[in-house]
């Protein structure tokens, strides 16, 4: 996965608005709802800087957050870890020596993958390191997300310790409707401000290619929702949640 080095030292800053509560409440709910485990481990798979990892662990799991950037590692071994192992690995080699009971890879971590075969290939890890009955809940942005709303557009954040600009190319003909995010942070020290520089690539594949590729995995009872509503999916649904299981 490209990006998440200057990234990864301004991305609490950046996601200090994110309800990451409701989005822990909102997972345990549909793995409730799937009757999933509400204890044993839990695989925070693209775990970032932890925040999703330590209220998972808070709610009894035993979790193992898993992130390509050592950077957002570090981050999250600055928070409460008591009950978490993280590893540095890519979701595409992932390989773990137990099996998980539950895997979640949130904030649209799936969409950071680079084409089909990297998603297959992580779909197929996820599947070697689920234990028969495990469940995998992932969300995702929409090809209509990238199209109508991230686009060719810009955005700008402005806080007392950082400024920041992200600026989106759309490839409309890329099948897969790829966005190229461009980002510029300029870092408040000692009174000036430093530039920093990072690249990020997001595809939204249709969720219907998705739930083909879990489903040739072996996954079943694969199932979409809005994401955070639990709603049937609209044609202006900008994310979902996709939700699957290991048989028995």
């Amino acid at each position: 996965m490209e990006g998440y080095c200057d990234f990864a030292r301004f991305y609490d800053i950046l996601q200090q608005e994110v309800d990451y509560r409701r989005i822990a409440d909102f997972y345990c709910v549909k793995i409730k709802e799937m009757g999933g485990k509400e204890d044993g481990v839990l695989l925070d798979l693209a775990c970032g800087t932890g925040s999703l990892s330590v209220l998972f662990a808070q709610r009894g799991y035993e979790v193992i957050g898993v992130d390509a950037s050592d950077q957002m590692l570090s981050a999250a071994l600055n928070k409460p870890h008591g009950n978490i192992r993280y590893v540095c690995q890519t979701m595409e080699e992932l390989d773990l020596p137990v099996k998980a009971a539950v895997t979640v890879c949130a904030l649209d971590s799936i969409n950071h993958l680079p084409d089909l075969e990297a998603i297959a290939s992580t779909f197929r890890r996820v599947w070697q390191t689920t234990e028969a009955g495990g469940l995998f809940l992932f969300d995702i942005n929409t090809p209509y997300k990238h199209r109508e709303i991230l686009g060719d557009n810009a955005f700008v954040f402005d806080y007392d310790e950082l400024y920041a600009v992200w600026q989106n190319e759309l490839d409309q003909e890329d099948r897969l409707c790829r966005v190229d995010m461009y980002l510029d942070f300029f870092a408040k020290e000692k009174g000036l401000y430093r530039r920093y520089e990072d690249f990020l690539s997001e595809i939204a594949p249709e969720p219907e290619l998705i739930c083909t590729l879990l489903e040739q995995c072996g996954f079943t009872e694969v199932s979409t929702c809005e994401y955070l509503t639990g709603s049937k999916p609209r044609e202006q649904s900008d994310k979902l949640l996709i939700a699957a299981k290991r048989p028995s």
